[in-house]
């Protein structure tokens, strides 16, 4: 491995940690802005719904964008405009100016997203080896980390202002400097001469990002929907009900960790079937058990089961074409589609029906995961084609 890749991989994982820290800080404060600016909870809902619409609509924008500019030129734009917005958010004096600094911070991080797994599908081809699953650990790392400085924010009695200031002003000086660790994109024009189109996505993309869909809506549910399940449906007191997403978390996380020498000894397509399949049995299990403490800890192998789906189809969307961003906007786009919309349709059916049976949804995406998975074609699963060295710029090492 040369020096300059594994600054790049690197570059890439911090990236990676950073965005799950601004994202997370966000949301692990929003109690506070409840209590700063008087919300009601449809207000913080408004919010986190404004900040999620900006984001996906900077995601169907940036197919154009990263053909023309690539990631690396994206990421050293948009990554500092990410904490420069999440300030912003911070000093919002109202709820109408919340609203706007949710908006623009949910546009700068769909920038982010996009150019980030757009970064790490580059320095993945260029290793030639499977690399995402441990770039998206990395986000795991960032978001978990948000927890516990947010934690210790509120036991030190800081504000919601200052914390949210201090995170993003740390943040914005290692972001800029690890850009130039960032590697430039495979040239577009060589994508347009191979396939005689400039913006025709091959259709495996499309159906990557239905894959992504169902992966992100199953991590919307559990995130937004495992603490009323477990107080209000399984009556478990407060204490244990708050334990379902960091045990959920701690099993993505460690799935990821593993993901991509999983994925190199068995294969992409083998691997996100057996994931979807252990997704639905795993979540079966969640809705079906009376006891709190069994479900909880289900939820640490539902976390294991979704945690490398979204990674692994990134990683293929970029592999399906020369120049990755494109081919990630439209994948990403469709899953962050997956993410605000399973939250909506789980509140839907559970008026209708009950919690639990809302909550079957989830089974049933597991399963299509699954099914849509074997429709993948077998080349191109196991690893990522390797990238020649030049393609970016690259020294070898002695």
């Amino acid at each position: 491995m040369t020096r300059d890749l594994r600054r790049a991989r690197n570059g890439a994982i911090l990236t990676f940690v950073l965005g799950g820290l601004l994202c997370g800080s966000m949301t692990v404060r929003l109690p506070a802005f409840s209590d700063k600016l008087g919300l009601s909870e449809s207000s913080v809902g408004l919010t986190l719904l404004v900040w999620g619409l900006g984001a996906l609509v900077t995601m169907q924008s940036m197919r154009r964008v990263m053909t023309r500019f690539g990631s690396r030129s994206v990421l050293r734009v948009g990554a500092p405009l990410c904490a420069a917005t999440l300030v912003l958010v911070a000093l919002a004096p109202s709820f109408p100016a919340l609203l706007v600094a949710a908006g623009l911070f949910g546009l700068a991080f769909g920038a982010l997203d996009v150019a980030m797994n757009a970064q790490g599908s580059t320095v993945e081809r260029a290793h030639g080896r499977p690399l995402m699953n441990g770039m998206h650990a990395g986000w795991c790392v960032g978001a978990m980390g948000a927890g516990v400085i947010g934690s210790a924010a509120i036991a030190a009695g800081l504000s919601v202002t200052a914390h949210l200031t201090l995170v993003a002003l740390a943040a914005l000086p290692v972001l800029v400097a690890v850009s130039r660790s960032y590697l430039p994109d495979p040239a577009p024009a060589a994508e347009a001469g191979r396939s005689g189109t400039r913006h025709r996505m091959p259709p495996v993309v499309y159906l990557l990002g239905v894959i992504a869909f169902c992966a992100f809506m199953v991590e919307g549910t559990i995130a937004d929907w495992n603490g009323l399940y477990l107080r209000g449906t399984l009556g478990a007191p407060e204490a244990v009900a708050a334990l379902g997403y960091p045990v959920f978390e701690a099993g993505m996380l460690l799935a990821r960790l593993a993901g991509d020498r999983i994925r190199a000894r068995f294969g992409a397509r083998g691997m996100v079937v057996f994931s979807g399949l252990s997704t639905a049995a795993t979540f079966a299990v969640v809705i079906t058990v009376p006891s709190a403490p069994v479900a909880v800890a289900a939820m640490f192998f539902v976390g294991l089961s979704v945690a490398t789906v979204s990674p692994v189809a990134m990683s293929l969307a970029g592999d399906a074409t020369r120049n990755p961003g494109p081919a990630i906007a439209q994948t990403g786009a469709m899953g962050y589609a997956g993410l605000l919309l399973g939250p909506v349709v789980i509140g839907l059916l559970s008026d209708l029906a009950s919690l639990r049976v809302a909550l079957g949804t989830a089974v049933a995406l597991g399963v299509l995961i699954a099914l849509a998975a074997r429709f993948l074609p077998r080349y191109g699963t196991a690893a990522p084609a390797p990238a020649r060295a030049s393609e970016h710029g690259l020294t070898v090492a002695a």
